[in-house]
């Protein structure tokens, strides 16, 4: 499997600076600033970037998830919250993953199962384990 691969420019000092990312495939890119990432301004930074990931990957294990055990999803949305924490420096200290699907034939406790086992086992989530606290809200929706 071929790796993904990003650039990020920063210019400038951390506080009046400036940066810009480019996805490698040129899906997508964007530009950050320190008050973007630290002061709520309008605009992105690095943990939406981690957040958009992480819904990503874990609406994509769990329709696999649901597929392997003959539940084929109709479709998975996940909102990721990626939380900082500046206790101490700034540390990603939390993601939330607000999932709802469409799932003929199951019921919420199967879905809820579904999803434990996306959570803990897609790619970015098994990259932020040890290091930062999940939260789960799965719902199925009729």
């Amino acid at each position: 499997m071929p790796a993904s691969i990003a650039t990020a420019v920063w210019n400038g000092k951390l506080k009046d600076g400036n940066g810009q990312f480019t996805a490698g495939s040129g899906a997508f890119k964007g530009d950050y600033t320190f008050a973007t990432r630290f002061e709520g301004k309008k605009g992105t930074n690095p943990e939406e970037l981690i957040a958009a990931a992480h819904a990503a990957c874990f609406s994509m294990a769990l329709s696999a998830g649901l597929e392997k055990a003959g539940n084929p999803a109709t479709r998975i949305t996940t909102k990721a919250t990626c939380t900082m924490d500046m206790t101490g420096g700034p540390k990603i200290s939390k993601m939330r993953l607000e999932t709802r699907g469409v799932v003929p034939g199951i019921d919420q406790a199967a879905f809820l199962k579904a999803a434990e086992a996306a959570k803990d086992g897609c790619p970015v989530s098994g990259a932020l384990k040890g290091n930062v606290a999940f939260e789960l809200d799965a719902h199925l929706e009729k």
